[in-house]
C-alpha cells in the first residue's frame, strides 16, 4: 500500500496549495497505486516530452494545469515541439494546429519550464549525477540518463511527466529502485573484430541488436571500448530504446554504476549470456534499410537525437565543402545552433545545402516535402520510424555515407565489413 509523507498529505489537503499543484500530486498518487509504489520519492529534475502536440486534449490539460497555479518544482527542460519557433513555416501543420502546438509549448513555459526543446537535454547541460533520482520522458534521454549518467529514472509519458516536474516527486519503482537496476542479461562483443568496432555505424547497429534482444530488460553489455564518445553513446542507447524498449544499459567501464561484471548482476549468475557475432550485426545493419540500398535518394535527415557541436563540424570536415545536390536536414536546438553561428559554422553549412531544424524534428513533425520518398540517415532511429511517421523510406549508413550520397544525388555506401 502506497503510504504519503506528512508533508504529502498536506499538500493534497491544504487550502493554501493551489489547485495546480493538488492536481499534479494526485496524479502522481495515482500512477503510483496503479503500479505498486509503496512510496513517492523526491526527483531533483525532470524532462518533459508532453510539450509535443498530438491533440487537443494535452493542450487543455497542461493550459489548466498552468492557469490554476502549477509551477515546476525542479529544474525542468522541454522536448522537440511540433513547431520551429525561429521559422514556423517549416512545419506542414494547418493554422489551427500551429495555434494549438503554439499554445502547448507556451504552457509549458508558462509552468516554469525552461524552453529547451530538445530531444538531447543532456548536450545543453541538464545532466544529473550518479544516484539522482529524476523524472525524464523521451527514450533516447531516459536511456543516456540511466546509462550514461548514472541517474535514475523510468520513462515517463505525457501528463505524468509535467505532473512529476510540479510536484517534485515521482511513483518510486522500477529503476528508481536498487534491486531493479540490477542486469538480467549479459551481451558480450568482445569477439567483434576491432575493424568492426572502430565503424561509424558501429555504436547505432550495436544499440538495434541490444533493443531487439533485451526488449525492456537492464542489460549488461561487456567488450566495449572504454573512450567511447558521448555522440556514440547517444546513438546507441536512441537505437536501443527505439528498436526496443530499453531504459538501462550497464556497459562495463563506462556506465557509473557498471564498475564490474558482477556488481551489475548483484553478485548473482546472468540469468542469460549471449556472445554478439558478425551474423547477428550484419542482420542489424540491414535492417535498419528499407529500400534496395542502391539509385536516388530524395533527402538525408540526421540528427535523432538532436545533432551536438561536434556532430556538426564532422559534418562539415566530410562534405570538404562540397555542395549537395539534395536537401540534408540537420536537426538541432537552439542553443547548438548559436555556438555553431557563433562559431562561423551554421552559414558555411547552409550554403552546402543543410537545412536546419531547430527546436522539433523531421520525424516528428511532418516537414518533408511530398508525401513519401527515399532518405539516407546514419540514425538508427530515424531508420527506425522514418517510414511509419514520414512515409519516407530510409536507407542506413554512416555519416560519411550519407554526405556523399547527397552530393552525388543517390545511394553511395561503403559497406565495410557490413558485406
Amino acid at each position: 500500500m502506497l503510504e504519503l509523507t506528512q508533508e504529502e498529505k498536506a499538500i493534497l489537503n491544504s487550502e493554501f496549495a493551489t489547485t495546480g499543484d493538488k492536481t499534479a500530486l494526485s496524479i502522481v498518487v495515482k500512477a503510483a497505486e496503479m503500479l505498486g509504489a509503496k512510496r513517492l520519492v523526491k526527483i531533483t529534475s525532470s524532462h518533459i516530452d508532453g510539450c509535443l502536440y498530438h491533440g487537443d486534449s494535452g493542450v487543455l490539460f497542461c493550459e489548466n494545469l498552468a492557469k490554476n497555479g502549477a509551477k515546476a518544482k525542479v529544474p525542468t527542460t522541454t522536448n522537440v515541439g511540433a513547431l520551429n519557433f525561429i521559422k514556423t513555416n517549416q512545419a506542414k501543420l494547418s493554422s489551427e494546429k500551429l495555434q494549438m502546438a503554439q499554445r502547448l509549448m507556451d504552457a509549458h513555459i508558462n509552468m516554469g519550464c525552461t524552453p529547451s526543446w530538445t530531444c538531447a537535454p543532456y548536450q545543453i547541460g541538464a545532466r544529473p549525477k550518479k544516484g539522482e533520482q529524476v523524472a525524464w520522458g523521451e527514450s533516447n534521454a531516459v536511456a543516456f540518463a540511466n546509462t550514461v549518467l548514472g541517474a535514475r529514472t523510468n520513462r515517463y509519458g505525457d501528463f505524468l511527466d509535467i505532473a512529476c516536474a510540479v510536484s517534485g516527486r515521482a511513483p518510486y519503482y522500477g529503476l528508481h529502485c536498487d534491486k531493479n537496476r540490477n542486469a538480467e542479461i549479459l551481451l558480450d562483443v568482445t569477439d567483434l573484430p576491432g575493424n568492426v568496432k572502430g565503424e561509424d555505424t558501429f555504436f547505432p547497429v550495436l544499440g538495434s541488436v541490444i533493443g531487439r534482444l533485451a526488449g525492456d530488460r537492464v542489460c549488461a553489455v561487456s567488450g566495449i571500448n572504454k573512450i567511447a564518445s558521448e555522440d556514440q553513446l547517444k546513438a546507441l542507447c536512441a537505437a536501443a530504446a527505439s528498436t526496443g524498449a530499453v531504459g538501462l544499459v550497464h556497459i562495463i567501464g563506462i556506465t557509473p554504476e557498471a564498475t564490474n561484471l558482477p556488481h551489475v548482476f548483484g553478485n548473482e549468475r546472468p540469468r542469460e549470456i549471449l556472445s554478439i557475432d558478425m551474423d547477428m550485426m550484419k542482420g542489424a545493419f540491414h535492417k535498419l534499410s528499407q529500400t534496395k540500398q542502391a539509385g536516388k535518394i530524395d533527402c538525408v535527415a540526421l540528427g535523432s537525437p538532436h545533432f551536438s557541436i561536434s556532430e556538426c563540424k564532422k559534418l562539415l570536415e566530410v562534405s570538404e565543402e562540397k555542395d549537395f545536390k539534395v536537401p540534408v536536414y540537420v536537426c538541432t536546438n537552439r542553443h547548438t545552433a548559436q555556438e555553431l553561428k557563433a562559431q562561423n559554422i551554421y552559414s558555411k553549412l547552409e550554403r552546402l545545402g543543410v537545412v536546419f531544424i531547430i527546436d522539433t524534428c523531421v520525424v516528428v513533425t511532418p516537414i518533408l516535402p511530398g508525401s513519401g520518398g527515399i532518405m539516407m540517415t546514419n540514425s538508427a532511429k530515424f531508420a527506425h520510424y522514418s517510414a511509419g511517421n514520414t512515409g519516407y523510406r530510409p536507407i542506413f549508413g554512416s555519416l560519411a555515407d550519407c554526405i556523399k550520397s547527397a552530393q552525388n544525388g543517390h545511394a553511395t555506401l561503403n559497406y565495410g565489413p557490413w558485406k
